[in-house]
């Protein structure tokens, strides 16, 4: 129970990598402020959580929203008191079609989520956790944050901001107390990946070196780990969960 008396705040729990953060979270202890603006999968997980002894509840939020991302730090001081963990993971994907041809509304839908959403979270959450004597932010970025991916080119931009912001803003707070980094998954079987047309590759290789991609709950496993007081001197790291697809060139 490294969490016990600790809160957090998942963002996009309502499946996925954030369902499987925010229950490993309350499994150690933690009290979970679930995140999402997909309403009955959000509840779902507080379900689960609760249903296995934990402390849970939903807060329909967009991330992407000043407002939202107050409100959800707001949630974590009312019902538990403070905020000890946030993890920034909603996020979306986007079409895979050529760079030119992206649509300026889903260019810019992509970003607010997944770059908007990681700021206003550290803008909301590095104050409320300072002032608890310090904890940590954990963002959910990629691997498409250290090379390109093809066809993706506002989802590969926007975690190569990811991954920016989150080394400055580490260095920006190291001396408050507040720990920032963040994850960079691979493929993980997922509800977005579920629904990516993969048609004519079915009989592909997959391309991770260990021939599968990641489940959720391992990515859960690391995160849990920089959120805890075992990765008490690492700051601004991005680190790679990715089955090794960013170590080869083709």
């Amino acid at each position: 129970m490294r969490f016990d008396g600790k809160a957090a705040i998942v963002t996009g729990a309502a499946s996925g990598i954030g369902r499987a953060t925010a229950t490993r979270l309350a499994a150690d202890g933690a009290s979970v402020v679930v995140s999402d603006v997909a309403d009955e999968p959000g509840n779902e997980t507080v379900e689960i959580i609760t249903g296995a002894g934990g402390t849970a509840t939903y807060v329909h939020a967009d991330v992407s929203d000043d407002a939202d991302a107050a409100a959800l730090v707001a949630t974590a001081q009312d019902r538990y008191g403070g905020l000890d963990i946030a993890v920034n993971n909603a996020g979306i994907l986007g079409h895979f079609v050529p760079a030119a041809d992206i649509p300026l509304e889903e260019f810019d839908r992509i970003m607010a989520i997944n770059v908007r959403g990681v700021f206003l979270g550290i803008k909301h959450q590095q104050p409320a956790i300072a002032a608890r004597d310090g904890g940590a932010i954990v963002n959910v970025a990629s691997a498409a944050g250290h090379l390109a991916q093809p066809f993706a080119a506002a989802y590969t931009a926007s975690k190569h901001a990811v991954v920016g912001l989150t080394k400055a803003a580490a260095l920006d707070h190291a001396r408050s107390g507040v720990r920032i980094n963040s994850v960079c998954p691979g493929g993980v079987v997922t509800n977005i990946a579920a629904h990516l047309d993969l048609s004519g590759m079915e009989d592909a290789p997959d391309p991770h070196p260990l021939g599968r991609s990641a489940q959720p709950e391992e990515l859960a496993n690391a995160i849990a780990w920089l959120a805890s007081d075992e990765a008490s001197f690492v700051i601004g790291a991005n680190v790679l969960i990715d089955g090794g697809l960013t170590l080869k060139l083709g």
